[in-house]
């Protein structure tokens, strides 16, 4: 990992240093981010360590960045891939760092070192990864492509030093719809994915063997899926401009998040508090004729109760890519398609927005 140190005039800015003074009116509405600059391409996705003390941020610049997220030095850089870096995930003892790239490859790292601890060869591109509760298995999506089938695969990993397996515990083809994203649920029990068509499913872990799944829930591709901290029920988000909310176990719809404005790219849970946070925005390609506004890059917040929207956080030049929320609630990150990541720490003012719809329009946050 390449000390970063030297670069942090560069790598950080403080928004609100450029921002003109508030007024003390605007002060109570206002949550500034921290932008960090240190990739030069899309971000692709940015994850927390279990403690919330570091961020991981992988772009389509090859690299994988990661941060202090109380004042967001860079801490290092992991070099190594040949292509887009898709996924990253890391283990609950930030001692091990997965990621999956366009290069056909996974990589496992060590996070204190940088050091590429291993890499898996596939066919096509390795498009999520994700780490098991026990923190001894890493699932991944592969692409469907150039005569492939999209394929899920699950490998052991070893924690005592020895040379990790060649070949994967399980692999399984998906039948009717490409995996997009996956995630392994309470007690590593099943795996969760969610597909091109909108469908998410339940498959075992040890045969995988599809045990439910729900296909009209979703009419666009699911483009994100997080867990719950206890891994009981989870988010999507979908490019048919909605996320909801699941039980793990039985694939329910437990609540559902109305967007009809924007194509949604990342959604996630916001630990103790009944919010949750989306993102996405008019497509990359149409971004140049576009204004923030109209291209609504902002963020979302809706009551997880009650399914209202209650607050609205200026985004960035260009569509959310991904978020990610402090494991303690403290605050979030985003990945951009403008190549910068923004970290967010919620202050007292956050979530005091009426719940139930009582404003006629959601607050906005700058």
């Amino acid at each position: 990992m390449r000390a970063a140190s030297h670069n942090r005039r560069t790598s950080q800015r403080n928004h609100s240093e450029t921002a003109p003074p508030a007024t003390s009116n605007q002060q109570q509405a206002i949550m500034r981010p921290i932008l960090l600059s240190g990739h030069e391409r899309p971000l692709t996705q940015v994850k927390y360590n279990r403690e919330g003390d570091l961020l991981f941020s992988c772009s389509k610049d090859y690299i994988i960045n990661v941060w202090f997220t109380h004042n967001g030095e860079r801490l290092g850089t992991y070099h190594g891939h040949n292509g887009t870096v898709w996924s990253v995930d890391v283990d609950s003892t930030s001692e091990f760092l997965v990621s999956g790239s366009a290069d056909n490859t996974m990589r496992l790292w060590k996070v204190s070192t940088g050091q590429c601890l291993r890499t898996w060869e596939f066919p096509t591109a390795v498009k999520r990864v994700a780490w098991s509760e026990d923190d001894t298995m890493i699932a991944l999506v592969t692409e469907q492509r150039m005569g492939h089938q999209g394929a899920v695969s699950v490998f052991e990993i070893k924690r005592d030093g020895s040379p990790q397996p060649d070949e994967p515990l399980l692999v399984f083809n998906p039948v009717g719809s490409k995996a997009q994203v996956v995630a392994f649920s309470a007690l590593d029990k099943h795996l969760v994915t969610g597909h091109e068509n909108g469908k998410v499913a339940l498959w075992d872990v040890k045969t995988g063997e599809e045990v439910a799944s729900r296909e009209k829930n979703h009419n666009g591709l699911i483009t994100d899926l997080q867990m719950s901290a206890d891994r009981t029920y989870f988010l999507t988000s979908s490019k048919d401009k909605s996320a909801r909310l699941y039980d793990a176990r039985t694939l329910e719809v437990i609540k559902s998040y109305q967007d009809a404005q924007t194509p949604l790219n990342s959604s996630a849970l916001i630990p103790g508090k009944p919010y949750i946070l989306v993102g996405g925005g008019q497509e990359a390609m149409a971004v140049t004729t576009t204004s923030a506004r109209q291209g609504n890059f902002e963020i979302r917040m809706w009551h997880v109760v009650f399914e209202e929207e209650v607050s609205r956080i200026k985004g960035g030049f260009g569509p959310c890519n991904s978020i990610a929320v402090h494991p303690e609630g403290k605050g979030y990150a985003i990945g951009g398609e403008d190549g910068y990541v923004r970290l967010h720490h919620f202050d007292e003012n956050t979530f005091r927005a009426k719940p139930y719809g009582h404003e006629t329009e959601p607050k906005e946050l700058d």
